[in-house]
């Protein structure tokens, strides 16, 4: 139901939850017993993403080169933050609620990129004077100057700067 309903959000528009639970293959019922109001769903929506994206940070640090792994997970945040702009009118529901707040996302990001950072420091790559917060809230600056499809190269370009910032002088 979860995928069903991040698609649905993603695409914008009028979305229904009897379109959601038909479209995942259940009853609305079945879909109301597990988010029992509309801002419920889109909550878990964006948690689930929100968790994800955490996710893909942890095996990105096992990869080996710090700083490819962090602008790998430059890229995926970009992804994020564009889905995320399209659920912005249903988000906004949730944020007013309380049940969403931009620093407990922030904390949450920050604590996931930590280990490519503490990578990159342990290789001598990465500076140890950067702050995982600041490389999220430097991201979320890019998202919102360059969040919108047609600025995507140029997203890419501020990403590469702010990666640059981030690695450690030869």
């Amino acid at each position: 139901m979860l995928e069903v309903a991040h698609d649905a959000f993603a695409l914008g528009g009028k979305v229904t939850l009897e379109g959601i639970a038909r479209d995942a293959g259940v009853g609305i019922g079945t879909l109301y017993r597990h988010f029992p109001t509309r801002e419920a769903l889109i909550e878990a929506v964006y948690r689930t993403e929100r968790r994800r994206l955490c996710d893909e940070a942890a095996d990105l640090a096992a990869t080996g080169d710090a700083a490819v792994a962090l602008r790998t997970w430059m890229d995926r945040f970009s992804d994020y933050m564009a889905t995320k702009r399209e659920m912005a009118d249903a988000l906004r529901a949730v944020i007013a609620s309380g049940a969403v707040t931009a620093a407990e996302a922030r904390s949450e990001m920050s604590t996931a990129i930590q280990p490519i950072l503490d990578a990159g420091i342990a290789s001598g790559t990465l500076r140890d004077d950067v702050l995982a917060q600041d490389v999220i809230v430097s991201l979320l600056g890019i998202a919102l100057a360059s969040g919108r499809p047609e600025e995507r190269e140029q997203a890419g370009r501020m990403m590469d700067l702010l990666l640059a910032g981030v690695r450690r002088c030869p």
